[in-house]
């Protein structure tokens, strides 16, 4: 994988450790959590974990979650990135997923939708994957929002973890 991709605003590089500080900001936030189940972590060490397997996703399937940057302050603002999803969710296995989560201060400014640009882009071209899958809670109209604002297309909605989620992919044309 590259090392890290330049938006205008943004730079997306592979999570380091020092991160954790910033993670630990996103992920015990509430609200953050309000479509995710409601499980925002408690402790420093839960984000500290979690990096490490973010970092482990590099290692074995060669993608995964990135560190969203904010050049003007270089300041950690969240995470997005492709993830190889190896379950069955909605009748897909093996599938490439976009996402992203950011830290509530930066919502509403165009990072994610800047970010998953970029990603996409990243995908199709470099990645050459055939297809980019993504879902949210079917409540979320912001991440709804975004997905579409990535040209990807509402498929269907279904059920899982105990809540209705809503189905979006987006295939490449250029393959």
């Amino acid at each position: 994988m590259e090392s890290y991709i330049e938006t205008e605003r943004l730079i997306l590089r592979e999570m380091i450790p020092s991160d954790d500080e910033g993670m630990f900001e996103l992920d015990s936030n509430p609200e953050v959590h309000r479509f995710l189940g409601n499980k925002p972590v408690k402790h420093i060490d839960e984000s500290r974990l979690y990096i490490e397997s973010l970092r482990q996703q590099y290692v074995d399937n060669g993608t995964g979650r990135w560190a969203v940057i904010l050049k003007e302050t270089n300041e950690f603002i969240g995470w997005s990135g492709i993830k190889l999803i190896k379950e069955s969710i909605n009748n897909h296995q093996n599938f490439y997923e976009i996402g992203y989560r950011f830290i509530q201060k930066h919502w509403g400014k165009g990072y994610a939708t800047e970010a998953g640009l970029a990603f996409v882009d990243f995908a199709f071209n470099e990645m050459k994957v055939e297809a980019l899958y993504a879902y949210a809670d079917a409540r979320n109209e912001g991440s709804r929002n975004i997905l579409e604002k990535l040209g990807m297309h509402y498929v269907n909605s279904f059920e899982y973890d105990g809540g209705e989620e809503v189905w979006y992919e987006m295939k490449n044309l250029n393959l």
